[in-house]
Protein backbone atom coordinates (compact mmCIF):
# COMPACT_ATOMS: atom_id res chain seq x y z
CA UNK A 1 0.00 0.00 0.00
CA UNK A 2 1.52 3.17 -1.09
CA UNK A 3 2.09 5.66 2.21
CA UNK A 4 -0.49 8.13 0.50
CA UNK A 5 -3.61 5.65 0.31
CA UNK A 6 -2.47 4.60 3.71
CA UNK A 7 -2.90 8.01 5.01
CA UNK A 8 -6.29 8.33 3.04
CA UNK A 9 -7.19 5.46 4.73
CA UNK A 10 -6.12 6.72 8.25
CA UNK A 11 -7.21 9.76 7.61
CA UNK A 12 -7.54 11.81 10.51
CA UNK A 13 -6.22 9.34 13.20
CA UNK A 14 -4.40 10.47 16.76
CA UNK A 15 -3.65 8.96 19.75
CA UNK A 16 -5.75 9.43 22.72
CA UNK A 17 -4.20 10.92 25.42
CA UNK A 18 -6.96 11.48 28.55
CA UNK A 19 -9.47 9.86 29.48
CA UNK A 20 -12.09 11.75 31.83
CA UNK A 21 -10.72 12.91 35.05
CA UNK A 22 -13.12 10.86 37.12
CA UNK A 23 -10.88 7.30 35.92
CA UNK A 24 -10.04 5.53 38.65
CA UNK A 25 -8.78 2.70 37.40
CA UNK A 26 -6.85 2.37 34.22
CA UNK A 27 -4.22 -0.46 32.70
CA UNK A 28 -1.31 2.00 32.83
CA UNK A 29 0.58 4.14 34.29
CA UNK A 30 1.03 7.22 32.45
CA UNK A 31 4.72 8.03 33.50
CA UNK A 32 5.46 4.73 32.52
CA UNK A 33 7.99 4.87 29.35
CA UNK A 34 6.75 3.74 25.70
CA UNK A 35 6.09 0.04 25.32
CA UNK A 36 6.94 -1.50 22.07
CA UNK A 37 4.65 -4.80 20.58
CA UNK A 38 6.86 -8.14 22.40
CA UNK A 39 6.37 -10.47 19.74
CA UNK A 40 5.02 -9.79 16.08
CA UNK A 41 5.23 -12.55 13.77
CA UNK A 42 5.23 -11.55 9.87
CA UNK A 43 3.36 -13.73 7.56
CA UNK A 44 2.50 -13.45 3.76
CA UNK A 45 -1.06 -14.42 2.84
CA UNK A 46 -1.85 -15.03 -0.94
CA UNK A 47 -5.33 -13.56 -1.51
CA UNK A 48 -5.38 -12.50 -4.99
CA UNK A 49 -5.39 -8.61 -4.39
CA UNK A 50 -5.22 -6.28 -6.79
CA UNK A 51 -2.23 -4.67 -5.39
CA UNK A 52 0.01 -5.78 -2.33
CA UNK A 53 -0.69 -4.40 1.02
CA UNK A 54 0.15 -5.00 4.59
CA UNK A 55 -2.23 -4.97 7.92
CA UNK A 56 -1.52 -5.39 11.51
CA UNK A 57 -3.69 -7.96 13.20
CA UNK A 58 -4.09 -8.01 16.71
CA UNK A 59 -6.53 -9.10 19.35
CA UNK A 60 -7.43 -9.57 23.02
CA UNK A 61 -6.50 -5.64 24.37
CA UNK A 62 -8.89 -6.17 27.35
CA UNK A 63 -8.80 -2.28 28.52
CA UNK A 64 -9.97 -1.90 32.13
CA UNK A 65 -11.61 1.58 32.50
CA UNK A 66 -14.02 2.81 35.01
CA UNK A 67 -14.87 5.72 36.26
CA UNK A 68 -17.43 7.00 38.71
CA UNK A 69 -19.98 7.02 35.76
CA UNK A 70 -20.46 3.42 37.18
CA UNK A 71 -21.25 1.95 39.98
CA UNK A 72 -18.71 0.97 42.91
CA UNK A 73 -18.88 -2.54 41.45
CA UNK A 74 -17.96 -1.65 38.72
CA UNK A 75 -15.09 0.69 39.75
CA UNK A 76 -13.70 -2.53 42.25
CA UNK A 77 -14.27 -4.78 39.01
CA UNK A 78 -11.40 -2.55 36.95
CA UNK A 79 -8.95 -2.31 39.64
CA UNK A 80 -9.23 -6.23 40.14
CA UNK A 81 -9.23 -6.97 36.12
CA UNK A 82 -6.62 -4.63 36.19
CA UNK A 83 -3.88 -6.21 37.56
CA UNK A 84 -4.59 -9.12 35.06
CA UNK A 85 -4.09 -6.60 31.89
CA UNK A 86 -1.27 -4.75 33.61
CA UNK A 87 0.15 -3.68 30.34
CA UNK A 88 -2.68 -3.31 28.10
CA UNK A 89 -2.56 0.49 27.39
CA UNK A 90 0.72 0.74 26.56
CA UNK A 91 0.59 -2.23 24.58
CA UNK A 92 -2.38 -1.20 22.65
CA UNK A 93 -0.96 1.93 21.85
CA UNK A 94 2.63 0.74 20.67
CA UNK A 95 0.65 -1.62 18.13
CA UNK A 96 -1.15 1.44 16.76
CA UNK A 97 2.30 3.38 16.48
CA UNK A 98 3.75 0.23 15.54
CA UNK A 99 1.45 0.55 12.31
CA UNK A 100 1.51 3.98 11.79
CA UNK A 101 5.13 3.92 11.49
CA UNK A 102 4.92 1.38 8.95
CA UNK A 103 1.86 2.07 6.88
CA UNK A 104 0.13 -0.84 8.08
CA UNK A 105 -3.64 -1.07 8.67
CA UNK A 106 -5.20 -1.89 11.74
CA UNK A 107 -7.48 -5.17 12.12
CA UNK A 108 -8.43 -6.28 15.52
CA UNK A 109 -10.55 -9.45 16.01
CA UNK A 110 -12.48 -8.89 19.46
CA UNK A 111 -12.05 -8.33 23.39
CA UNK A 112 -10.44 -4.58 22.69
CA UNK A 113 -12.20 -3.97 26.24
CA UNK A 114 -12.72 -6.20 29.12
CA UNK A 115 -16.40 -5.25 30.03
CA UNK A 116 -18.74 -2.40 29.07
CA UNK A 117 -18.40 0.59 31.10
CA UNK A 118 -18.55 4.70 30.15
CA UNK A 119 -14.58 5.18 30.41
CA UNK A 120 -13.75 2.21 28.41
CA UNK A 121 -16.27 2.92 25.59
CA UNK A 122 -14.70 6.28 25.58
CA UNK A 123 -11.73 5.33 25.17
CA UNK A 124 -12.62 3.24 22.26
CA UNK A 125 -14.52 6.39 20.31
CA UNK A 126 -11.15 8.04 20.53
CA UNK A 127 -8.73 5.95 19.50
CA UNK A 128 -11.26 4.36 16.18
CA UNK A 129 -11.65 6.34 13.16
CA UNK A 130 -14.19 4.77 10.95
CA UNK A 131 -11.37 4.55 7.82
CA UNK A 132 -8.40 3.71 10.08
CA UNK A 133 -9.45 0.25 11.36
CA UNK A 134 -11.72 -2.86 10.77
CA UNK A 135 -12.87 -5.19 13.84
CA UNK A 136 -14.79 -8.25 15.16
CA UNK A 137 -16.52 -8.02 18.03
CA UNK A 138 -15.27 -10.34 21.42
CA UNK A 139 -17.19 -11.74 23.88
CA UNK A 140 -15.62 -9.10 26.19
CA UNK A 141 -17.20 -6.63 24.05
CA UNK A 142 -20.30 -6.78 25.70
CA UNK A 143 -19.93 -7.98 29.36
CA UNK A 144 -21.23 -6.15 31.98
CA UNK A 145 -19.66 -7.71 34.88
CA UNK A 146 -17.22 -10.70 33.46
CA UNK A 147 -19.25 -14.07 34.07
CA UNK A 148 -21.95 -12.84 36.30
CA UNK A 149 -24.63 -13.72 34.21
CA UNK A 150 -25.37 -16.00 31.13
CA UNK A 151 -24.46 -14.42 28.00
CA UNK A 152 -27.14 -14.96 24.78
CA UNK A 153 -28.23 -12.62 22.23
CA UNK A 154 -30.64 -10.62 24.79
CA UNK A 155 -27.68 -10.04 27.45
CA UNK A 156 -25.87 -8.56 24.42
CA UNK A 157 -28.74 -6.70 23.63
CA UNK A 158 -28.43 -4.52 27.20
CA UNK A 159 -25.23 -3.12 25.53
CA UNK A 160 -24.85 -3.67 22.11
CA UNK A 161 -25.68 0.02 21.13
CA UNK A 162 -23.61 1.80 23.05
CA UNK A 163 -20.78 -0.43 22.20
CA UNK A 164 -21.16 -0.13 18.68
CA UNK A 165 -21.48 3.53 19.03
CA UNK A 166 -18.16 3.49 19.38
CA UNK A 167 -16.69 1.04 17.03
CA UNK A 168 -16.44 1.87 12.91
CA UNK A 169 -18.13 -1.28 11.89
CA UNK A 170 -21.06 -3.05 12.96
CA UNK A 171 -20.67 -5.95 15.09
CA UNK A 172 -22.94 -9.08 13.67
CA UNK A 173 -21.79 -8.55 10.28
CA UNK A 174 -19.89 -6.43 8.16
CA UNK A 175 -17.30 -6.37 5.09
CA UNK A 176 -14.76 -4.08 3.52
CA UNK A 177 -13.67 -4.64 0.10
CA UNK A 178 -9.70 -3.78 0.20
CA UNK A 179 -7.63 -3.90 -2.63
CA UNK A 180 -9.72 -6.45 -4.36
CA UNK A 181 -9.78 -8.18 -1.14
CA UNK A 182 -13.19 -8.40 0.59
CA UNK A 183 -12.52 -8.64 4.65
CA UNK A 184 -15.59 -9.84 5.95
CA UNK A 185 -16.07 -9.35 10.02
CA UNK A 186 -18.74 -11.67 11.76
CA UNK A 187 -19.64 -12.20 15.38
CA UNK A 188 -19.49 -15.85 16.95
CA UNK A 189 -18.46 -14.34 20.67
CA UNK A 190 -21.04 -17.10 21.73
CA UNK A 191 -19.61 -20.02 19.64
CA UNK A 192 -22.49 -19.92 17.14
CA UNK A 193 -23.54 -18.94 13.90
CA UNK A 194 -27.19 -17.72 12.73
CA UNK A 195 -28.68 -18.53 10.01
CA UNK A 196 -29.02 -14.50 8.79
CA UNK A 197 -25.39 -14.22 9.07
CA UNK A 198 -24.70 -17.63 6.95
CA UNK A 199 -26.94 -15.83 4.42
CA UNK A 200 -25.12 -12.65 4.65
CA UNK A 201 -21.97 -14.45 4.33
CA UNK A 202 -23.53 -16.18 1.28
CA UNK A 203 -24.33 -12.66 -0.49
CA UNK A 204 -20.69 -11.53 0.03
CA UNK A 205 -19.41 -14.73 -1.84
CA UNK A 206 -21.66 -13.89 -4.22
CA UNK A 207 -20.05 -10.64 -5.06
CA UNK A 208 -16.87 -12.90 -6.32
CA UNK A 209 -14.05 -11.30 -3.77
CA UNK A 210 -11.32 -13.25 -2.31
CA UNK A 211 -12.18 -12.98 1.14
CA UNK A 212 -10.11 -12.66 4.37
CA UNK A 213 -12.76 -13.90 7.27
CA UNK A 214 -12.57 -12.05 10.49
CA UNK A 215 -14.27 -13.81 13.75
CA UNK A 216 -12.70 -13.66 17.80
CA UNK A 217 -13.29 -17.24 18.60
CA UNK A 218 -11.57 -19.74 15.89
CA UNK A 219 -13.32 -21.97 14.37
CA UNK A 220 -12.79 -25.63 14.70
CA UNK A 221 -9.84 -27.35 13.49
CA UNK A 222 -8.72 -30.97 14.75
CA UNK A 223 -5.25 -30.48 15.99
CA UNK A 224 -6.01 -26.86 17.71
CA UNK A 225 -8.45 -28.30 19.36
CA UNK A 226 -6.26 -31.31 20.60
CA UNK A 227 -3.64 -28.60 22.04
CA UNK A 228 -6.38 -26.35 23.70
CA UNK A 229 -7.74 -29.65 25.30
CA UNK A 230 -4.41 -30.47 26.81
CA UNK A 231 -3.74 -27.12 27.66
CA UNK A 232 -7.41 -26.65 29.65
CA UNK A 233 -7.16 -30.35 31.10
CA UNK A 234 -10.06 -31.18 28.52
CA UNK A 235 -12.24 -28.81 30.25
CA UNK A 236 -12.91 -26.61 27.08
CA UNK A 237 -11.34 -25.91 24.23
CA UNK A 238 -12.73 -22.61 23.40
CA UNK A 239 -13.86 -23.14 19.68
CA UNK A 240 -16.65 -22.70 17.24
CA UNK A 241 -18.22 -25.37 15.58
CA UNK A 242 -16.62 -28.64 17.74
CA UNK A 243 -18.18 -31.69 17.11
CA UNK A 244 -20.41 -32.36 19.42
CA UNK A 245 -19.36 -35.15 19.99
CA UNK A 246 -16.26 -33.46 21.61
CA UNK A 247 -17.91 -31.10 23.44
CA UNK A 248 -20.00 -33.45 24.96
CA UNK A 249 -16.97 -34.20 27.33
CA UNK A 250 -16.12 -30.55 28.33
CA UNK A 251 -16.56 -29.60 31.76
CA UNK A 252 -20.22 -30.44 33.51
CA UNK A 253 -21.09 -30.50 36.83
CA UNK A 254 -24.88 -31.70 36.86
CA UNK A 255 -25.49 -31.09 40.27
CA UNK A 256 -25.16 -27.03 39.01
CA UNK A 257 -29.34 -26.05 40.01
CA UNK A 258 -30.85 -25.84 36.44
CA UNK A 259 -30.52 -21.35 36.60
CA UNK A 260 -26.62 -22.38 36.41
CA UNK A 261 -26.16 -25.14 33.94
CA UNK A 262 -25.18 -22.53 31.43
CA UNK A 263 -22.02 -22.26 33.57
CA UNK A 264 -20.81 -25.61 32.12
CA UNK A 265 -18.17 -25.72 28.96
CA UNK A 266 -20.38 -28.77 27.49
CA UNK A 267 -23.34 -26.20 27.40
CA UNK A 268 -21.81 -23.01 27.21
CA UNK A 269 -19.78 -23.76 23.73
CA UNK A 270 -22.24 -26.92 22.13
CA UNK A 271 -22.68 -25.65 18.45
CA UNK A 272 -25.72 -25.86 17.54
CA UNK A 273 -27.61 -27.19 14.10
CA UNK A 274 -26.62 -23.86 12.05
CA UNK A 275 -23.45 -23.39 13.07
CA UNK A 276 -22.67 -26.61 12.13
CA UNK A 277 -23.99 -26.38 8.89
CA UNK A 278 -21.89 -23.05 8.08
CA UNK A 279 -18.96 -24.34 9.12
CA UNK A 280 -19.18 -27.18 6.77
CA UNK A 281 -20.87 -24.60 3.65
CA UNK A 282 -17.61 -22.09 4.52
CA UNK A 283 -14.92 -25.41 4.42
CA UNK A 284 -16.75 -25.28 0.98
CA UNK A 285 -15.82 -21.73 -0.34
CA UNK A 286 -13.02 -21.52 -2.99
CA UNK A 287 -13.39 -17.85 -2.15
CA UNK A 288 -12.14 -17.99 1.30
CA UNK A 289 -8.31 -17.41 1.29
CA UNK A 290 -7.73 -16.90 5.00
CA UNK A 291 -9.15 -17.00 8.87
CA UNK A 292 -8.42 -13.74 11.26
CA UNK A 293 -8.94 -14.59 14.98
CA UNK A 294 -8.20 -14.44 18.76
CA UNK A 295 -9.37 -15.23 21.91
CA UNK A 296 -7.28 -18.37 22.86
CA UNK A 297 -4.01 -15.11 24.10
CA UNK A 298 -1.86 -17.73 21.92
CA UNK A 299 -0.57 -17.95 18.26
CA UNK A 300 -1.55 -20.88 16.23
CA UNK A 301 -2.17 -21.50 12.75
CA UNK A 302 -3.80 -24.36 10.98
CA UNK A 303 -5.41 -24.91 7.60
CA UNK A 304 -8.96 -24.78 7.57
CA UNK A 305 -10.03 -25.50 4.18
CA UNK A 306 -8.11 -26.02 1.14
CA UNK A 307 -7.94 -22.67 0.29
CA UNK A 308 -7.85 -21.09 3.41
CA UNK A 309 -5.50 -21.21 6.56
CA UNK A 310 -6.45 -20.03 9.58
CA UNK A 311 -4.25 -17.85 11.91
CA UNK A 312 -5.08 -17.33 15.85
CA UNK A 313 -3.23 -14.39 16.70
CA UNK A 314 -2.06 -14.31 20.63
CA UNK A 315 -2.81 -11.85 23.38
CA UNK A 316 -2.41 -7.93 22.29
CA UNK A 317 -2.17 -6.85 25.79
CA UNK A 318 0.87 -8.60 25.81
CA UNK A 319 2.17 -7.58 23.33
CA UNK A 320 1.78 -9.72 20.25
CA UNK A 321 0.42 -9.02 16.65
CA UNK A 322 0.82 -10.48 13.09
CA UNK A 323 1.95 -8.54 10.51
CA UNK A 324 0.65 -9.57 7.16
CA UNK A 325 1.63 -8.86 3.76
CA UNK A 326 -2.03 -9.47 1.49
CA UNK A 327 -0.48 -10.54 -2.26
Amino acid sequence: MRRDEFLKLCGGMMLATQLPNSVLASTTDSTQPLAELRDVRKIKIDVGATSPFSALHISDTHLTFADTRNDERKIKLAESRSRHFSKAEQCFKAAIRYAQERDLMLLHTGDLIDFVSEANIDYVAKEFRRDAWFVSSGNHEFSQYVGEAKEDAAYKQQSYNKVLGAYPNDLTFASRVINGVNFVAIDDVYYNITAEQHERMKREVERGFPIVMMCHVPLYTPEHCKVNLEKNQGKSAYMTGVPRHITDTYQQDPNRPASEQWRNRSVQQRADKPTLEFIAWLKEQPLLKAILCGHTHEFYQERFSPTAMQYTVAAGYSGCAYEIEFV
